[in-house]
């Protein structure tokens, strides 16, 4: 799967813009109620993007902001192809460093969030089922970790998503 393959499934998963005021995402300051509720477009928050118009955000926009600042950073090119989406969705749900830090435990590396040729020598070792479902279980572990006011509002969809990335893989 290419980056042009992996925007078109994501897209799919992000949506247009909202702004529900619960989420952390949708405010410039990166917590609710801190700074102003400029909301997400195609998965491109105001938290990470504060000073962006989120609300008018093109489609071919978000997509070179998600090449350039998930994709390329999480290291997407460099892993087999069963791994790629995997690892794009997270970076953008997680960030690339989370993303990057949960592959490494998948392949038992120190998690240090970048992902280098030691990480690269022992993903190329795993057989790629396997890789996929220790990835898939290290970031199920990360969410289910999460506060649990943020659990409720929004554990329940990142598990649909990753098990439909799962099913449609």
């Amino acid at each position: 799967m290419d980056f042009h393959a992996a925007f078109e499934k994501l897209i799919g998963h992000e949506g247009g813009f909202q702004n529900n005021p619960k989420d952390r995402g949708n405010w410039t300051g990166g917590k609710v109620g801190v700074g102003v509720n400029k909301g997400t477009k195609y998965g491109i928050s105001a938290a990470q993007y504060p000073t962006l118009d989120i609300a008018n955000l093109t489609l071919e926009h978000a997509k070179a902001i998600y090449l350039q600042d998930f994709w390329g950073p999480a290291g997407c090119d460099a892993v087999p192809d069963g791994i790629r989406f995997d690892l794009f969705d997270t970076a953008v749900n997680s960030g690339y460093r989370r993303a990057a830090m949960l592959v490494q435990k998948a392949v038992g590396e120190v998690a240090d969030g970048s992902i280098g040729p030691r990480t690269l020598q022992a993903i190329g070792t795993m057989i790629p089922s396997r890789l996929v479902a220790r990835f898939n279980a290290q970031r199920m572990l990360f969410i289910t970790q999460q506060p649990d006011d943020w659990w409720d509002e929004f554990g329940k969809g990142l598990m649909v998503r990753i098990a439909n990335n799962l099913l449609n893989a």
